[in-house]
């Protein structure tokens, strides 16, 4: 990496989204300058591409990365919706590929929707769905309900079907995230032993971050991604016992 690919990676981690056309103003080279380092600092896993910018891949942000391989996440998120029944309760943990998720069940109408996300809520607004939002201590960010109370309410409330988000995999440290406060939700929805579905484009292999999300394999039904997954990983979670639908 060299000194400005270095000052892009900066820039980009300050800013959690910015244009080609800013880094090319801020730096002073051209668009296509821009775009090759922006292709090479993602290869090497230091930042995400997306139509016309590039977002940190410590962004909490789920508008930003719901554009990062969007037509990917779609495609994820239709095959997820058809592992819903009609009449089904289910809960979401967040995340931008389980907000495509609600937005297709919502539309659907026929299912109810338990979340601790307001940004789904959000989305999902001007639907005729039932939504249950769940309260507990508000991340600003990331726009979820942590903490106590959420899991509190998680006791309370009953699904069949349960959307986690996670942010990385590697076969020695299984899944994880950056959060350690939605990790905690997570693991606690888990712990239900409803039919539990990781559902994640094949970017987040490879990636450790600091806090697991599923303590046992066993626990989790399905993992839903696409054909980039590496070969071994998806080998390794089958063998398992999780059924893998690679889209």
């Amino acid at each position: 990496m060299n000194s400005r690919q270095q000052q892009i990676t900066q820039i980009v981690n300050d800013n959690k989204r910015i244009s080609v056309s800013k880094l090319s103003e801020i730096l002073g080279v051209s668009a296509v300058t821009i775009r090759h380092d922006l292709n090479l600092l993602e290869s090497e896993g230091h930042l995400k591409r997306t139509h016309g910018a590039a977002v940190s891949l410590n962004n909490d942000d789920l508008d930003s990365r719901l554009e990062v391989r969007f037509d990917t996440k779609q495609k994820l998120a239709r095959v997820a919706a058809e592992q819903v029944e009609p009449n089904e309760a289910v809960i979401i943990e967040g995340g931008s590929a389980n907000a495509l998720v609600a937005r297709l069940l919502a539309e659907r109408g026929d299912v109810t929707i338990i979340t601790p996300s307001s940004y789904i809520a959000h989305l999902v607004r001007h639907t005729s769905a039932n939504i249950i939002l769940l309260g507990g201590i508000y991340q600003h960010q990331g726009e979820s309900a942590v903490g106590p109370l959420t899991k509190l309410c998680i006791d309370h409330t009953h699904f069949s079907t349960a959307f986690i988000g996670i942010d990385g995999f590697d076969i020695t440290s299984g899944f994880t995230s950056r959060d350690m406060m939605r990790a905690d939700i997570a693991k606690h929805i888990i712990s239900k032993q409803r039919r539990n579905i990781i559902l994640t484009d094949s970017n987040k292999f490879g990636s450790i971050h600091s806090t697991s999300v599923v303590d046992d394999m066993n626990d989790i039904s399905m993992l839903i991604t696409d054909y980039d997954a590496p070969e071994g990983d998806i080998s390794f979670i089958r063998s398992s016992g999780i059924e893998t639908v690679l889209v």
